[in-house]
């Protein structure tokens, strides 16, 4: 194997170990949400904001992993 073609499994490895978290979470966030609604209609509108806050909160995770491999695809 060629270092070239460590360095893009080594990316491939960090992007997708790195993504399960920030997947995991916006699923939980979503179900969690849902069965709150589900309970207590009437507080849809304060969930419904918490859960994208919080949702986005998460999405930046993703992005910090996503800017992390392209540092390391196009720096190392």
């Amino acid at each position: 194997m060629t270092p070239e073609t460590m360095k893009l499994l080594a990316i491939g490895l960090a992007t997708g170990i790195g993504m399960i978290g920030p997947a995991l979470g916006l699923g939980m966030i979503g179900f969690s949400a849902l069965q709150g609604i589900a309970r207590n209609p009437e507080a849809a509108g304060p969930i419904q904001t918490n859960m994208i806050l919080v949702a986005a909160l998460t999405e930046a995770v993703a992005i910090y992993v996503l800017v992390i491999a392209i540092i390391l695809a196009f720096v190392v």
